[in-house]
């Protein structure tokens, strides 16, 4: 986009792209991260669809916003209370990184001291915590490498002390729970809704834990500036996280009340739930009601009577007849409402267990498509619902591979032949379960070692 980059400037191109894809009428969320200029998109779209009439469920979940920039912002607003020490830490890697032959000088006193070298110094980027958590973690390793290089280098300047490295190893496993959430909500295979309620449920469990009188006094300081960003984007209940887990057959309306009940005070994790079922059975409602005008649309029986083989014309005809009386008969007692809804069914059902090794790679789509016959107007419902993307960084994964996708062999292609590639990359990776490396993989990668 050309600027300025305003909230109805957004708004425009993302309408504009919505009608050239021929969509505009099928738009039921909008997953963006937290800028101000986004907010306001939304609220023009939402206007804008509302005044169509296609504002679908309406509109309690159009607007999304992306888990993993509000982690993002929850962490560095926590880390802000140790900056000093990530300064230290960032400059020391910073100036050793810039010589080889300081970092040679570094990897003697490494080996004199028989520390493993097999990861070496990570150098942070400022703007994503989990860089900052990884670099952290790594000088954590050589952190009695420091002062001894400090005695041969007159130049550096950037010691961090004793009482930094304590403070870096707290910190470290503190943050250890939002960096395994992190890997969760930017994976680059979109993951599905359902996976983010148990994560955020922990991030406010260990919250709560933190801010006990007993910790530290930067520890406690530290939770209090996370809780207060928390509860600005994920005080109330999140409608779309908490419906993506009760979806998960694993988990139905039981993690919502087990999960509420230590989040939320007893009268508001009561309303939440309320809120969160009356939600769900008005959502079943739209689909049954969509399902039950498509099942009485007729339909060709062109098809029916010519694939009926016979050599008597009159025997074919009878056949077609009784077919289509059969047919109608079907549909009408298809379209009886029955005693329980599938809605009603499936949360009355117990929980799906799963093995314990086979649990971490449960597939919840899959266990959906599997169950369509059983569940046939709440597996559509699962499998939109599921689909929503909570977190954007998929798709700016997506787009800031252009470095390596175009490089400079490549950079004369066309437009169709790079999108075919990307696509068949993406398909290939998923056929054979190969994971792409993040951009903190490639990293790591590119600092196996510190020589």
């Amino acid at each position: 986009m050309a600027p300025p980059h305003t909230g109805v400037a957004i708004s425009d191109c993302i309408f504009e792209c919505l009608i050239d894809w021929g969509i505009e009428n099928k738009i039921s969320t909008i997953t963006l991260d937290n800028a101000s200029s986004n907010d306001a998109a939304v609220r023009n779209l939402k206007d804008n669809f509302a005044v169509k009439g296609k504002l679908y469920f309406g509109g309690k979940i159009f607007h999304v916003r992306c888990c993993a920039h509000v982690l993002n912002l929850m962490v560095q607003e926590g880390l802000h209370e140790i900056r000093d020490v990530i300064a230290n830490v960032r400059e020391s890697v910073k100036y050793l990184k810039m010589s080889p032959s300081r970092l040679h000088r570094f990897t003697e006193i490494v080996k004199q001291l028989q520390l493993p070298i097999s990861k070496g110094l990570i150098l942070d980027v400022s703007t994503r915590w989990n860089s900052t958590y990884a670099m952290l973690e790594s000088a954590l390793i050589f952190k009695d490498v420091f002062p001894r290089y400090k005695e041969r280098d007159p130049y550096y300047q950037w010691l961090p002390s004793y009482e930094d490295w304590d403070k870096a190893l707290e910190v470290c496993k503190f943050l250890e729970v939002f960096n395994d959430a992190t890997h969760i909500f930017s994976g680059c295979d979109y993951p599905t809704s359902n996976l983010f309620l148990p994560e955020v449920w922990k991030i406010r469990q260990i919250l709560n834990e933190k801010s006990d009188i007993n910790n530290k006094d930067y520890i406690r300081k530290m939770t209090s500036r996370m809780r207060d960003k928390l509860d600005k984007y994920w005080g109330d209940c999140n409608l779309l996280m908490a419906m993506g887990a009760v979806l998960d057959p694993r988990y139905k309306m039981k993690l919502v009340e087990f999960s509420y009940s230590k989040i939320y005070p007893s009268f508001e994790a009561s309303n939440h739930i309320k809120t969160i079922l009356s939600s769900l059975s008005t959502l079943y409602g739209e689909y049954v009601s969509s399902y039950s005008s498509n099942s009485m649309k007729p339909k060709n029986q062109s098809g029916a009577s010519s694939s009926i083989a016979s050599t008597d014309g009159g025997s074919v005809k009878a056949k077609t007849k009784g077919r289509a009386e059969f047919d109608l008969w079907a549909k009408e007692l298809d379209t009886i409402v029955p005693i329980k809804s599938d809605l009603d069914i499936y949360l009355e059902e117990g929980l799906y267990i799963c093995k314990e090794e086979s649990d971490f790679d449960f597939n919840v789509l899959d266990w959906w498509k599997s169950n369509t016959l059983k569940f046939r107007i709440l597996s559509n419902m699962a499998r939109d619902i599921l689909s929503i993307p909570i977190t954007s960084l998929a798709s700016e994964f997506a787009f800031s591979a252009g470095g390596r996708v175009l490089d400079q062999y490549r950079s004369s292609l066309k437009p169709e032949t790079v999108q075919a590639l990307i696509c068949t990359g993406d398909w290939l990776r998923n056929e054979w379960k190969i994971t792409k490396l993040t951009e903190i993989d490639e990293d790591e990668m590119q600092n196996v070692s510190i020589e």
